[in-house]
């Protein structure tokens, strides 16, 4: 028994080198534990070579407790892995009645902002300088309510919108509606996930029983959004939940980049910029 629980071990270490090299493509990307742990269970059941008329959310082929002993027999640092960090609200945004460092802070017009359910990925995002690719500040959600200052920048823009990156569970999907609930004007936009972007992602799914909401509904009392198809409510229903984190690292950042940014404008031509420079300063020349 010995010899064969040293050579799942061992065999268990080589998938988590590869699973901490794949985490971490391309570009030497940022990552938490925990998405460490799902590109390990990627690694050690590959989903891709199932059919895609066949969705379904897989079990966590392996327990997390294995994994974390795996992490810590492992010799040397896993590059790109992030360490426990404490509490951060964002970049230049303090707690409520704190000051600032940058005292004209908030004076400026704030387009987007993107609230996450889970602190982890807000780190994760920021260490990755998602927040300065998107012109985006990203906070947790145990950051809210949202200080006044920010919703009063929020104000300044016309369509300004608060994203939310959450769960595909009840308690992830209960935290929009909550978000309109205390901060009514503000528009809240859902990133994500639901039910089905992990089913046509096959994300690893747990199958314990749902986490209570906030408000203390259980899966099948929780009022759930109307987009919400059937299959989905089904999948809630019996305890099923996906992870933010069950997203690989990289696609995570190209998608909540895109979704926050929205569309990009067209590409003018060179001569339509030649006209448009008539009118765009005075560094242009005259008009006569």
């Amino acid at each position: 028994m010995r010899g064969a629980s040293g050579v799942r071990g061992r065999l268990l270490g080589r998938a988590l080198d590869t699973a901490v090299a794949r985490a971490g493509a391309p570009g030497r990307i940022l990552f938490t534990e925990r998405q460490l742990y799902y590109e390990l269970c990627r690694v050690v059941r590959p989903v891709g070579w199932v059919p895609r008329a066949l969705p379904f959310t897989p079990a966590p082929p392996v327990p997390y407790e294995r994994f974390e002993e795996a992490l810590a027999r492992r010799r040397g640092e896993a590059p790109g892995l992030l360490g426990l960090l404490g509490p951060d609200p964002g970049p230049g945004f303090g707690a409520p009645g704190d000051a600032s460092p940058e005292p004209d802070l908030y004076d400026y017009g704030l387009p987007r902002l993107l609230v996450c359910q889970s602190r982890s990925v807000a780190r994760m995002l920021l260490a990755n300088d998602l927040h300065l690719e998107a012109a985006c500040p990203v906070l947790a959600a145990d950051d809210l309510p949202l200080d006044p200052r920010l919703l009063a920048g929020l104000a300044r823009v016309e369509g300004a919108t608060v994203h939310v990156l959450h769960d595909a569970s009840v308690a992830g999907i209960a935290l929009t509606a909550r978000l309109r609930a205390d901060h009514p004007g503000v528009r809240v936009a859902s990133l994500g996930l639901v039910p089905r972007h992990a089913i046509a992602m096959r994300l690893n799914a747990a199958r314990d029983p749902a986490p209570v909401p906030h408000g203390g509904a259980s899966p099948r009392e929780a009022v759930l959004p109307a987009g919400l198809d059937r299959h989905e409510r089904e999948w809630l229903a019996r305890g099923r939940s996906a992870e933010v984190e069950a997203v690989h690292p990289a696609r995570l950042l190209r998608t909540v980049q895109r979704l926050v940014r929205g569309p990009r404008t067209p590409d003018h031509s060179m001569w339509t910029g030649l006209r448009e420079l008539r009118t765009a300063g005075f560094m242009t020349w005259p008009a006569n």
